[in-house]
């Protein structure tokens, strides 16, 4: 199958066909056809699946068809996202595929000025992304009318609520018109994520693109078991003797990032930390130094990676395991893209086993363990598994 195939206009597949894209993915060949048909969807779909043109194409295409507006543009269509990482990427890809429409669409997130973002507002515009903060505030001052949008798509509905923005989902959704095409995307259909669904969806049609909470097939995944105290020590080994030039780097906490990041630029890895205390500006240059090649390492927080579009990566390392193992496939997928194969390594201390077992029990795999001489974890007797570490099954927000 092709993307002319599935529909879509010549204005679109020109656009398409300029990025290089031949044929849709899994997700865009079962979503866009639903979504234009006019159908609310429930889309379960991972960072890195070509999810956010599963919802931007047939989106475009919609509105598209409505024809040029007379007089100043409304906002007729609403994305929702967790981060200003991927509000940022989502417009992205909006700006590039409506390249050959009358569409006109902006971006608004906080951490910086507002102005711009609101003279661009009221300039007119067809498609809004937004993270909730922001658009809350924009809302609350009078510069922002949702009661023409006919289009909400809501982004990583199950980081959002990791994130603890159920509230303001429900404050926006009071905003928007009751007749509406409704789109969800999450990484996972939890109970939660259902329950959602259903008061924000209408008769969906249910879309997946792989098996829930499986992991990436060309993936190679594997775990040393390290001393916690030597776990710095052991990454920098990683790197320097693999000669490794792009690492994405995930910590539990921001204040371990900073530890991570710093200790491997004193020992020449150039590196950069990346969490919810740094400024969009820093989280920015971070970013775009690390696609460059100027930067080696990004260390992240789940957090702040989530949305993250880094083409190709070729290692992943858990320096601390997540406390919730569906996470972990999050982490790891960012791997393995684009038919490409990728590593993703963890390092265990003893604290950490439970968390490893919930991780394989959610995978159904028991994945390769390795000691390395000098390195060996001091205390071989596992914790308590109801509370490892010490620290409970509490989700710390980054």
């Amino acid at each position: 199958m092709n993307f002319k195939d599935l529909g879509l206009s010549e204005a679109l597949l020109k656009a398409i066909d300029k990025k290089g894209y031949t044929q849709p993915s899994p997700i865009q060949e079962k979503a866009i056809p639903e979504v234009l048909k006019g159908k609310d969807v429930l889309a379960s779909a991972q960072t890195g699946t070509g999810k956010t043109a599963g919802f931007t194409l047939p989106m475009l295409q919609l509105l598209g068809k409505k024809g040029e507006h007379q007089g100043k543009r409304k906002i007729r269509a609403l994305v929702l996202t967790p981060t200003r990482e991927l509000a940022a990427q989502v417009q992205e890809n909006i700006r590039e595929y409506s390249e050959f429409m009358h569409i006109r669409s902006t971006v608004i997130f906080g951490g910086v000025n507002q102005n711009p973002q609101v003279r661009t507002i009221q300039q007119g515009i067809d498609i809004l992304v937004a993270t909730p903060g922001r658009l809350l505030d924009l809302c609350t001052q009078g510069h922002i009318n949702l009661r023409d949008v006919e289009f909400f798509v809501l982004d990583e509905a199950d980081r959002m609520l990791d994130m603890g923005f159920l509230r303001d989902i429900e404050r926006v959704m009071k905003l928007l018109p009751a007749r509406r095409q409704n789109l969800m995307f999450s990484a996972t259909f939890s109970g939660e994520i259902k329950r959602l669904a259903h008061g924000i969806l209408n008769d969906p049609v249910q879309v997946e693109a792989t098996p829930e909470n499986s992991t990436v097939d060309l993936v190679s995944q594997k775990v040393y078991r390290v001393d916690q105290k030597r776990k710095i020590e052991f990454t920098i080994k990683l790197i320097s003797e693999g000669d490794w030039d792009q690492v994405l780097i995930f910590t539990r906490t921001k204040h371990r990032a900073n530890r991570l990041s710093e200790q491997l630029t004193k020992n020449g890895i150039t590196s950069a930390a990346i969490h919810g205390n740094k400024t969009q500006g820093a989280r920015t240059k971070a970013l775009k130094g690390f696609k460059e090649g100027t930067i080696r390492v990004l260390v992240a927080t789940d957090i702040a990676a989530r949305g993250l579009d880094i083409p190709l990566l070729p290692h992943v390392v858990n320096f601390e395991l997540p406390n919730v193992p569906e996470d972990y496939v999050h982490r790891i997928g960012r791997t393995g893209r684009a038919g490409a194969s990728g590593e993703a390594i963890s390092l265990v201390d003893i604290t950490e086993l439970p968390y490893l077992k919930s991780i394989e029990r959610l995978i159904q795999l028991s994945i390769k363990k390795s000691v390395v001489e000098g390195y060996e974890p001091k205390d071989d007797t596992p914790p308590d598994a109801s509370k490892p570490g010490g620290r409970g099954k509490s989700r710390k927000k980054s």
